[in-house]
């Protein structure tokens, strides 16, 4: 059986203000020409459909039309899905009736009464039956109604008591859905800017892969880096766009897992993802800076534009020991993405080595606040407050840089 595992699209993200509409609907238009090309049994989706609990009306039509594109391929791929952490299930529910319909089955929210279990859908190959469960994000408070009264569970305790009522046969092919922190052992997977860092829960969130050892295979969602956690059967996708500077290196795709009989190790292909512009660092010199925003042929697979550099969301780190004049203004003519400005010499090493910040791990300071304001507020910093951080940051920035220069 062959599968597309697909996490994390944050449709409507911005990237420090800047709209990722338009890279979004080519790496989703790419994703459903796969899905033409390849005809996948069945494509999972894990978590985090939209950036905001309240996304755009612009986020609902560009997700609209992506599943309009797949359910659209001859014979009908089944579509499952469940909600992330970011996601509003009241909201990603909506026509969830008429969308099972077209094959299209959604999960949203964990059991929270007797009677409730997780979503099952069976699907069949030349093997047999393959049997997934598909488990939303959940917060362990979200069982209490489970629960005798007082009584309370982690993360990790609260999976393995759902997963403990389904009646999973060990002689079927399983597999999970599932958006939760998942590490293996002491080993922590590689998490990304773009993330909420797990230092600010405490670590709390923490799940051991092991709690989902009858699965055949784990599609996992909530982390951006491809990656698998302990064995290879477990794994999060990833991304499909970079959403941070930190994930300039990741190589973005589509997961695709084959199945073969009961007791042999999945198979996995990658097909790769590229957006319109892609992301990335540069560092030297204000000159060799704006030599490097040349137009430049860069290759890419058929059927996938090439971006000239001066288009790419950029940060940049400019190493003149003698400041030159207007960098910002200098840069912004070559780059119109331009996320970030440091300078980095003698001189402002030295003042990081006084104030004894030359190793300070502390994010930037938007994504600072972000992760500051989803964790007292439990919900994605809207759009508006973006926009007047965005502004905030950079006034107090240029402010700081005119009385260095």
């Amino acid at each position: 059986m062959k599968l597309f595992h697909l996490s994390d699209l944050h449709i409507g993200k911005l990237l420090s203000g800047y709209s990722l509409r338009e890279n979004q609907e080519r790496v989703l238009s790419r994703i459903a020409a796969y899905a033409q090309e390849e005809h996948p049994d069945a494509i999972l989706i894990c978590g985090d459909i939209y950036d905001k609990s309240a996304p755009s009306g612009e986020a609902y039509v560009m997700f609209d039309r992506f599943l309009e594109a797949l359910s659209e391929i001859r014979p009908r791929i089944p579509v499952l899905i469940i909600a992330g952490n970011h996601d509003s299930p009241e909201r990603l529910s909506y026509a969830s009736a008429f969308l099972e319909k077209h094959s299209i089955y959604l999960s949203v929210f964990p059991p929270v009464r007797e009677d409730e279990y997780l979503k099952k859908i069976t699907l069949e190959d030349e093997y047999g039956p393959v049997d997934f469960y598909l488990l939303p994000f959940l917060k362990p408070g979200w069982l209490r109604p489970l629960l005798p009264e007082g009584s309370a569970f982690s993360y990790e305790e609260a999976v393995r008591f759902l997963l403990s009522r389904e009646k999973i046969d060990p002689g079927r092919r399983n597999v999970i859905l599932s958006h939760q922190f998942y590490t293996a052992a002491q080993s922590e997977p590689e998490t990304c800017d773009s993330e909420i860092a797990v230092a600010m829960a405490g670590g709390l969130d923490k799940i051991d892969i092991s709690v989902l050892d009858a699965f055949d295979y784990a599609a996992l969602g909530h982390l951006h880096g491809s990656q698998k956690v302990g064995r290879m059967s477990a794994r999060y996708c990833g991304t499909p766009y970079k959403y941070s500077v930190s994930e300039e290196h990741h190589h973005k795709a589509v997961t695709v897992v084959e199945l073969g009989k009961k007791g042999e190790e999945p198979q996995l292909r990658f097909l790769p993802l590229l957006g319109l512009q892609d992301v990335r660092r540069l560092r030297g010199t204000l000159e060799e800076v704006l030599e490097a925003a040349e137009p430049a042929a860069v290759s890419a697979p058929t059927g996938q534009a090439a971006s000239g550099v001066c288009h790419d969301f950029v940060s940049v780190t400019i190493t003149d020991e003698q400041e030159p004049y207007r960098i910002r203004e200098r840069l912004e003519e070559r780059y119109d993405h331009l996320l970030e400005l440091r300078v980095d010499n003698a001189r402002t090493r030295a003042r990081m080595a006084e104030s004894g910040t030359e190793n300070d791990p502390a994010p930037e300071p938007m994504e600072a606040f972000r992760q500051f304001y989803e964790t007292v507020n439990h919900t994605p910093l809207p759009e508006e407050g973006e926009r007047i951080m965005k502004r905030l940051i950079r006034e107090i920035q240029e402010k700081g840089m005119e009385g260095a220069l």
